[in-house]
């Protein structure tokens, strides 16, 4: 099953939420406040696409992070800071067993949708 893992409040979340509503795209909706994040499907993500392309350095709870902890972020921290804020994490994450997307854009979604 195909899983969009987000933030309700997001707007993002929301036009991937919608795209895949108009194409008939079955598909679950988790919020990561609401639902919960856990440390194994950060590990899994991370496995997949790397932790720096994960972690949101565009968030406002990012730029409240001290400058001297961003620059020594490690695998470990980066972990830990995302668990504690999920805001840190770039949203949506797509996820089903065959793919893995973060953050919207039409044309991957749509190219996704295609080589499902």
């Amino acid at each position: 099953m195909l899983t969009v893992y987000g933030i309700k409040s997001c707007e993002t979340c929301r036009n991937a939420r919608n795209f895949l509503r108009a194409r008939n795209i079955e598909h679950r909706f988790h919020d990561l406040r609401e639902d919960g994040l856990s440390i194994q499907m950060l590990e899994r993500w991370v496995q997949r696409i790397g932790w720096q392309r994960l972690l949101n350095k565009n968030s406002l709870t990012w730029r409240k992070i001290p400058e001297v902890d961003r620059n020594e972020l490690t695998h470990d921290k980066a972990l830990a800071v995302m668990i504690e804020s999920p805001t840190l994490i770039k949203r949506p994450v797509l996820e089903d067993d065959h793919f893995i997307a973060v953050g919207f854009s039409e044309k991957r979604f749509s190219e996704f949708l295609q080589n499902r």
